[in-house]
């Protein structure tokens, strides 16, 4: 009868040890593809900075999930520059910005992974250059009155101009988009 009882006592007590109390916090998701609006805290180019450098940014509003603010206005985001091309002929520089750092205002750090988001795959700049110059060439018109009447028309030439480095500004607009879910545990309590 004992060892029944040690027995009982002994799995009523693994089974209120396996129920985990995280201190009174909610666990939240946040999911792929969240948008996160912030502001560059430095300015950055790609005339200047090397791949690896370290690069900042704060979020601008609050982010909401479930009625709880889990992206409080104020979080820093730290990251760097993940990809850096150089300006080539007819190309002009690229980078892209992997952010893996969110600090929360009351200083508690969660790590992360995203990039900045642009259009073109999260890489900033990297466009076509203009072309080098112009060939006129004219165009008749089929049913004209007067046959030399006709029309001018300007047609790219075969080169384009060299490229132009790409710079972000401090304080420019900007938007983290999560590439993999966060697993929050903490949030802030107003």
């Amino acid at each position: 009868m004992k060892y029944f009882i040690t027995i009982l006592l002994l799995f009523v007590g693994i089974a209120s040890a396996s129920e985990l109390n995280l201190r009174g916090y909610d666990e939240i998701d946040v999911p792929i593809g969240t948008h996160i609006p912030v502001i560059s805290l430095q300015e950055f180019s790609t005339a200047y900075c090397e791949e690896g450098d370290k690069v900042s940014f704060e979020s601008t509003t609050d982010i909401y999930l479930y009625n709880k603010n889990v992206i409080p206005q104020g979080t820093k985001l730290v990251g760097y520059i993940d990809k850096k091309n150089e300006p080539i002929v007819g190309t002009n520089a690229a980078m892209r910005v992997f952010v893996n750092k969110m600090y929360l205002p009351d200083g508690f750090e969660i790590p992360i992974k995203a990039y900045i988001y642009t259009s073109n795959n999260n890489i900033i700049g990297g466009g076509l250059t203009p072309p080098e110059k112009y060939i006129r060439v004219p165009h008749y018109q089929r049913w004209a009155m007067f046959r030399a009447m006709g029309t001018l028309q300007c047609v790219p030439g075969a080169t384009r101009k060299m490229g132009e480095h790409v710079t972000i500004a401090s304080g420019a607009d900007l938007i983290v988009v999560l590439v993999a879910p966060i697993h929050l545990t903490h949030t802030i309590i107003n």
